[in-house]
């Protein structure tokens, strides 16, 4: 069967027409799919959606409980079918629930991957590898230039500037679903013991992950915390919050950003961001091409981010490779839109 009698975007996403659902829509559907929680890939408003508990429960916090007309659970390695196609969960490394969503048709399986990295998480399940006739793969730091390196070394540069100013607050902007917690994590196995404190629009996804069991140590709110106390101490706010005047209640702040997008200095001068910290929750360069030819997919569609360079990659390993052009998808690091209106004034 070919993969677009599968598979095929329109103006809502990537339409299963076979199967009667979309994969991430950008508007309401009868049915969606959703492989994670971010909030450019899961809308409230679908008739009917199929994601991970943990993706549901996320979409329950952002958008309430009625956010579908109903929902379904499905495990990593469940097998359901829907209408004339087999669908099946695998994890995506991405966050807490991310899922790639293998659909497969007679004799043809494409592979939508979501988003994705193949760098080690403590906070999710970790990157599965699915052989496929067609993979569909985002493109969100799709260049050369992106290599991101090992995120704890980013972490001991946070620490080493916290060592180095014992007198000043460091503020860390991070994307407040799976960013914020893998950073907390990450400090917790680096040594660091203290309270680590919390912007309010942090709150409720952060609790939410210390309830599936994953323990980021003492976090304290950071309301109410007298100027002088916080002398010392790390934050972690959503990056909006870090150039606005709630950070005046800090003592000379340090703002750091988490991000794949601080390999660009430019990216982090025109932010103001003191100390950029490269960590991101997508795959880069290295990571997009190993995953691709790793899958021994024949076909590659590229969507999400830096279609053109990665598509000329495939192209060159002579791999039939394609841009989706998909609209209506962002990089959550940039539009960040925190759960529940929590920020402090």
């Amino acid at each position: 069967m070919r993969p677009q009698d599968i598979l095929l975007p329109n103006a809502a996403g990537l339409c299963c027409k076979p199967g009667g659902f979309h994969i991430d829509p950008v508007r309401p559907v009868e049915r969606a799919v959703i492989t994670h929680g971010h909030s450019d890939h899961a809308r409230a408003g679908h008739g009917a959606v199929l994601a991970t508990q943990e993706t549901l429960d996320m979409m329950r916090l952002r958008y309430g409980e009625n956010f579908a007309g109903s929902t379904q659970a499905i495990r990593y390695g469940e097998e359901i079918r829907l209408g004339d196609v087999k669908v099946k969960f695998h994890p995506a490394g991405h966050v807490l629930g991310s899922a790639q969503v293998a659909v497969s048709c007679k004799d043809t399986c494409i592979v939508a991957s979501g988003d994705y990295k193949d760098a080690p998480d403590p906070t999710c399940a970790p990157f599965e590898l699915v052989p496929c006739d067609v993979f569909i793969t985002e493109a969100t730091f799709g260049l050369p230039v992106f290599r991101h390196g090992d995120a704890s070394d980013e972490v001991k540069k946070l620490l080493a500037s916290v060592a180095l100013f014992p007198e000043r607050a460091h503020l860390v902007g991070a994307y407040s679903l799976g960013k914020a917690q893998r950073v907390i994590k990450l400090l917790r196995l680096a040594g660091y013991d203290a309270p680590i404190y919390l912007h309010g629009a942090m709150e409720t996804i952060t609790h939410y992950y210390q309830s599936r069991g994953i323990d980021l140590g003492e976090l304290k709110p950071v309301k109410g915390m007298k100027k002088a106390a916080l002398a010392g101490t790390i934050t972690l706010a959503p990056p909006s919050a870090t150039s606005d005047l709630w950070t005046r209640r800090f003592p000379d702040p340090v703002t750091a950003f988490a991000s794949g997008w601080m390999r660009v200095r430019a990216r982090a001068r025109q932010r103001g961001v003191e100390l950029p910290l490269v960590i991101s929750d997508h795959a880069d360069w290295d990571g997009l091409t190993a995953t691709i030819a790793a899958t021994g997919a024949g076909e590659i569609w590229v969507t999400h981010g830096q279609e053109d360079a990665l598509v000329h990659w495939c192209r060159s390993k002579g791999l039939k490779a394609r841009p989706l052009d998909l609209v209506g998808y962002g990089d959550e690091e940039e539009s960040e839109t925190p759960i529940q209106a929590e920020a402090e004034a």
